[in-house]
């Protein structure tokens, strides 16, 4: 395979940096001491949802400028089609933006909406929701949540139990959700129900609804994590009514469609680059001055191997992902190939999380980012990479398709 840019994608790659440094807004800056997302995708410092509703003015304000910048190249969201506000990019090009923006070290705008919601209406929504709900989007104007776990049924998501009835052009919801990346900061939230409790098999009673935040019934209640942040939340629905017009895909039938909302999941590319970084810096400093004070003085010594495995293993999740782009450009959707990345991805997360802790000894107990060498990030890692091998799915939900989809080997 060969990765190497054509001359077309080439000058594309320049006209992105170019935008980049030209439109980039100069007072937005990362805050490390207010994390607020474990997504490995996420830029170290940024999250766009959070930001945008920053109480700090020149923060808030850069947040909306560089989604208005983006927007006007239809470049929040490059892959969606140009009358829904898009770019109509094609998968290569999609990447080249999303790697240049990593490498930059600039945020995406409209995370779970860009990624998650918009390809699945893209292959599953009616016309009249798509032109509702992607200009939006596309434009940056409203971020969205993915209401799926629920306590106790989180690898096994087929067996949730919130409720939708169906009460003439409405359905009624009772139910609740948890662990919902950055709830308290969204408008909408695409949240899976069962409207048949007799099905024969779980998973063919559930629906797939898009659900404004905004309705009357819904408490949304943040969870701390262990750094002092507050990435997820959880949801309760009382009586919320939910019109049937913001049912994607047949009802009953969502299992389909919230499998292709979680195989876009799988498919992202900027983990990798968030990794290469991280490892860049931990090895600038160790050739540093500074690396007496801040590392084991046994570090470049003890830990030369494990950091080229490192390098190793992040060149493999890199192939992996460009593997899934290349296979998108060809007109094939995400597949098993996306569990081997995120199982890869997941894992490589957690050991490179444990190289940089054993690199500063103790200085890896810090936690507050101000005046922590490189800001504390591989302590902020090492917590938030425990939970990576449950986001999109479980690590042993994960080996478990890629033995059945992709070595065809019996479930049983």
């Amino acid at each position: 395979m060969n990765w190497k840019d054509t001359p077309e994608q080439a000058a594309f790659r320049a006209e992105v940096r170019q935008f980049i440094r030209a439109r980039f807004p100069t007072g937005y800056r990362p805050d490390t001491d207010t994390q607020q997302s474990l997504e490995p995708e996420d830029v170290y410092g940024y999250n766009w949802a959070a930001d945008r509703r920053s109480a700090e003015p020149e923060r808030r304000d850069g947040a909306m400028a560089w989604a208005r910048a983006l927007g006007e190249r239809g470049w929040v969201a490059p892959h969606f089609p140009k009358e829904y506000g898009g770019a109509a990019l094609g998968a290569i090009e999609d990447c080249i933006l999303q790697e240049e923006m990593m490498r930059a070290r600039v945020p995406a705008v409209s995370g779970i909406g860009v990624g998650l919601l918009g390809p699945t209406l893209l292959t599953y929504g009616a016309e009249a929701q798509k032109r509702e709900h992607l200009p939006h989007i596309a434009r940056g104007e409203v971020a969205w949540a993915q209401g799926f776990s629920e306590p106790g049924s989180g690898s096994d998501l087929a067996s949730l139990k919130t409720r939708a009835v169906r009460d003439g052009e409405d359905y009624v919801v009772n139910g609740q959700k948890v662990w919902t990346s950055l709830a308290q900061y969204s408008e909408w939230a695409m949240v899976l129900v069962r409207t048949d409790p007799r099905a024969d098999r779980p998973h063919r009673g559930i629906s797939y609804l898009m659900v404004d935040l905004a309705s009357p019934g819904i408490t949304v209640r943040p969870i701390e994590d262990l750094r002092g942040g507050t990435p997820f939340c959880e949801m309760f629905f009382e009586d919320v009514r939910v019109p049937a017009a913001n049912r994607v895909g047949e009802e009953n039938q969502g299992w389909r469609v919230a499998m292709a909302t979680l195989g876009f999941e799988r498919s992202g590319l900027g983990s990798v680059i968030r990794y290469q970084h991280a490892l860049d810096r931990l090895v600038a400093l160790m050739k540093s001055d500074e690396s007496r004070r801040f590392l084991r003085t046994d570090a470049r010594g003890a830990l030369r191997q494990e950091i080229a495995q490192r390098q190793i293993e992040i060149r493999v999740l890199y192939n992996l992902a460009l593997h899934s782009v290349s296979r998108r450009a060809s007109g094939g959707v995400p597949g098993h190939e996306a569990s081997i990345s995120q199982l890869f991805g997941a894992e490589l997360h957690q050991r490179l999380a444990r190289t940089g802790m054993k690199a500063f000894g103790s200085w890896a107990h810090l936690t507050q980012s101000r005046d922590a060498p490189l800001e504390a990030m591989f302590t902020h890692d090492f917590l938030g990479a425990i939970a990576h091998p449950f986001l999109g799915g479980s690590s042993e939900v994960q080996r478990n398709v890629i033995a059945t989809r992709g070595l065809g080997l019996p479930r049983n």
